[in-house]
């Protein structure tokens, strides 16, 4: 349920939002899923938060991420560390929940309603608090992938969950071809 008069924010676990939208079969188009929350309510900021290799002669997600911040998200990067695993596999780390609980932390004085878009359950905690300062949060992700790609802790907690493919109609595009991004590699590595 959403307000028009409310104050909203978004925040974007940039790897677990694609996952689940990969799972769907479909691609986030980002100026659609702003417009939308912009429509539900007074959208104050919409951040999206992904970890970047820096290493890369060319990453598939630069572009996105130039594009979200040439277009009114809050980009919050980090370099991703590669490593690799007992099997000999590149592998790479960059985990961004940290930031993302701070900056709503940080936020939650000035907003009514937090929008998540992720379905780690390492953010119930973060629900939990930011419902204790009277901020409602809804949850964005997936019961209908397989596995389903919110936790069971998340989804109990929000105060509203939103199935990511009932907003397919408004938010969503066909998926691209494209072999792999940071993104993939970043989800594949949590």
């Amino acid at each position: 349920m959403f307000y028009k008069d409310e104050r909203l924010a978004l925040f974007i676990d940039g790897s677990n939002l694609y996952a689940a939208a990969k799972a769907l079969g479909f691609d986030i188009d980002y100026k659609l899923l702003r417009q939308e929350f912009m429509r539900r309510g007074k959208l104050l900021r919409a951040f999206y938060y992904t970890a970047l290799l820096e290493n890369d002669e060319y990453s598939p997600i630069r572009p996105l991420v130039d594009w979200l911040h040439y277009n009114g998200f809050t980009m919050v990067t980090k370099p991703a560390k590669e490593y690799t695993d007992s099997m000999g596999r590149r592998k790479v780390k960059g985990n961004m929940d940290i930031e993302l609980a701070v900056d709503a932390m940080e936020l939650a004085p000035r907003v009514d309603h937090i929008v998540l878009f992720s379905g780690d359950g390492d953010f119930r905690p973060l629900v939990e608090s930011l419902q204790r300062q009277g901020v409602r949060v809804s949850v964005v992700s997936t019961i209908r992938s397989q596995p389903p790609m919110i936790s069971d802790e998340l989804r109990r907690q929000a105060d509203n969950f939103i199935e990511l493919e009932e907003l397919k109609e408004v938010i969503g595009r066909p998926p691209r071809d494209v072999s792999s991004s940071d993104d993939t590699r970043v989800a594949a590595a949590k």
